[in-house]
């Protein structure tokens, strides 16, 4: 029997089953619908242009509470740095583990909206429960809700985003979105700085607040128009894990090779801060960091669909590892600051490039599942990077927590090139 596999233009692939049997390509009455819609903005649709305007006010969201939801456990609540460890620790976990459930959930009920929907709620309601709390264990629970809604809705979402454009443009679609979710990460912080810092409102507001931006993302994806979901070569009730071909798996052995040393930003953040930074300072270079990975997806997933998602990968894989590489060997602060901005470009091909090479390997029906466990991966061979990375930073020392990355980075790259190939353009 025939290998599943590849073969093809990664942004417009046909699938071999393992019976030898072709599922066929968009019919021409779809794709000449997908052109009509998307030809305006070079194959980009009205429904990628509302799913990027959802992940932008969903980060605005959450990155109002990022530079102070430790300062309010420590200094309103007086909770421990213990406390503080545990609460992002387990909501990321929480976050990173629902994925994969949610992409087998949505493609079982041929769904995405209603599920995307229900996530984006969860999240935005969670935001406020934090501002009421009068305790960590009470933040604990609103984070747990606020981040549990964030993996809910991620698979969904990412197969609408897939679906939201023709194959040959996917990179283009997941770009886009990149943009919204970059941008929401850069203009969070901002606007959280303009609030407190200059504005005077509590702390404690800040988390009402959020829930502002957390609705405007849920009308959004009210108005996106999901189209059907078909049953292609398989019943509805055989959505499963083995179903996924061998070179998805081996893409996500990668994936997890490289990720096992991409720690949190957070590192990053202490090193600046550890050579001097002030608080303002290091607040500003978080922002450009963002919005230089805002800057960068589009054209990142746009190149992908041109040149292959493996090459634009392998060359994000690449910077990553020169900007670890320079974190661990410098203590010039504009060169740090030029460091996170490289490293900002990095996030931005890898978030716009990841997602759209993980649904490249499967066919619609399991995009959500595929997408879902591509990304439970990634969050947590970031968490076992951001232990090690703790560790070896207490224990041997700042440099050798950056070498770790660079390290594992090379490793992916290396893998990368060995165990997924190329596959010619299709004319």
């Amino acid at each position: 029997m025939a290998a599943t596999e590849l073969d093809g233009h990664w942004g417009g692939t046909r699938f071999a089953t393992e019976t030898g049997r072709m599922n066929p390509a968009p019919a021409p009455a779809k794709r000449a619908r997908y052109r009509a819609e998307s030809d305006r903005l070079s194959g980009i649709s009205k429904d990628t242009i509302l799913l990027a305007f959802a992940s932008l006010f969903s980060d605005i969201s959450s990155e109002m509470l990022y530079p102070i939801l430790p300062i309010f456990l420590t200094q309103t609540l007086g909770a421990t740095g213990t406390a503080v460890g545990f609460v992002g620790g387990l909501a990321s976990a929480a976050q990173n583990l629902v994925q994969g459930l949610s992409g087998w959930l949505s493609d079982k009920l041929r769904r995405r909206k209603p599920l995307a929907l229900a996530g984006y709620v969860a999240s935005a309601v969670g935001k406020p429960l934090m501002g009421v709390a009068t305790s960590w264990s009470g933040v604990l629970a609103g984070r747990l809700i606020d981040r549990l809604g964030a993996g809910f809705r991620s698979a969904p979402r990412d197969a609408l985003i897939a679906a939201s454009a023709p194959e040959e443009y996917r990179g283009r679609a997941f770009g886009l979105e990149g943009i919204g979710d970059n941008l929401g990460a850069c203009l969070g912080p901002l606007l959280t700085f303009v609030l407190v810092g200059t504005l005077g409102y509590a702390i404690r507001s800040i988390f009402y607040l959020a829930i502002i931006p957390g609705l405007l993302a849920c009308l959004t994806i009210l108005l996106v128009r999901e189209r059907p979901v078909g049953a292609m070569a398989a019943p509805a009730n055989r959505i499963s894990p083995l179903e996924f071909p061998p070179a998805y798996w081996k893409y996500l052995l990668v994936t997890a090779i490289f990720g096992v040393g991409t720690s949190s930003t957070s590192f990053m953040i202490l090193r600046t801060q550890d050579l001097g930074a002030s608080f303002q300072m290091t607040m500003l270079i978080y922002a450009g960091f963002n919005f230089v990975a805002a800057l960068v997806s589009y054209p990142a997933g746009s190149l992908s669909d041109t040149f292959g998602r493996r090459n634009v990968l392998l060359a994000g894989f690449v910077t990553c590892a020169i900007a670890c590489f320079g974190f661990a060997r410098t203590t010039n602060m504009t060169l740090v600051a030029a460091l996170f901005l490289l490293y900002g470009s990095f996030l931005g091909i890898f978030r716009a490039v990841g997602k759209a090479f993980a649904s490249d390997f499967v066919p619609e029906r399991l995009r959500a599942s595929a997408v879902g466990w591509y990304s439970t991966t990634v969050g947590l061979t970031s968490l076992v990077a951001s232990i090690v990375a703790g560790m070896l930073w207490d224990r041997v020392g700042a440099s050798a927590a950056f070498d770790y990355g660079a390290l594992t980075a090379t490793a992916g790259s290396v893998a990368l090139l060995l165990l997924i190939r190329t596959a010619p353009n299709r004319t």
